[in-house]
């Protein structure tokens, strides 16, 4: 995925301004694909050149203007071509494994809290994807209800599905980090011993 998919994703449910993408970004996507608001930007006006999105100015109180970004014909076009082809997928850059991987060269007790932080992060992760499944059960988060308007009465449940496995998937994986913290707990203590904590 790329962030441009990512943005012809939310743009297809309906014209968003710049600030509404951003924070639509924030709330949907970005917790399967990080971008900073800095990117955003950017890839809307390489976008709008490349015909994939159109921008009409929209006047915004007095003297204000903002702009509203449009999927075009070759933009649908664009994301349905990137959901049929097969995913480019690359290599794995995980600093936390790698790390895992030299452990015998750090003092036990920093070792312990390397685990515990990435115990933590995990955690803090799966407690997101749960609320965000929880959203899902209860139909109530909000680009969800977006889309919903928008999908056809026979599609609903197919979305509601999709989504749904989305982030079962994301859940799986912060709990399989988080068991693999620990068994690495319980390694250093077989091989430290009880007395090098």
């Amino acid at each position: 995925m790329s962030l441009r998919h990512a943005l012809l994703a939310l743009l297809r449910v309906g014209p968003l301004s710049g600030y509404d993408l951003q924070k639509q970004f924030s709330q949907s996507v970005g917790h399967v694909w990080h971008a900073a608001d800095s990117q955003i930007y950017p890839e809307l006006r390489k976008m709008a050149l490349e015909g994939l999105v159109t921008v009409e100015e929209q006047t915004r109180g007095e003297r204000g203007m903002r702009k509203v970004y449009h999927v075009t014909e070759d933009g649908e076009r664009a994301f349905t071509d990137w959901l049929d082809s097969a995913p480019e997928y690359q290599r794995i850059r995980d600093a936390a494994h790698l790390r895992a991987a030299y452990l015998e060269s750090a003092d036990p007790e920093a070792a312990r809290a390397f685990l515990r932080a990435h115990i933590a992060h995990w955690e803090h992760e799966l407690s997101c994807w749960e609320g965000e499944l929880s959203h899902i059960e209860a139909i109530d988060n909000p680009m969800l209800v977006r889309r919903l308007a928008v999908t056809s009465e026979q599609d609903r449940e197919r979305t509601i599905a999709y989504k749904r496995f989305a982030y079962d998937g994301l859940a799986d994986r912060a709990r399989g980090e988080i068991a693999w913290a620990e068994r690495g707990l319980r390694l250093i203590d077989e091989l430290e011993g009880p007395g090098a904590r």
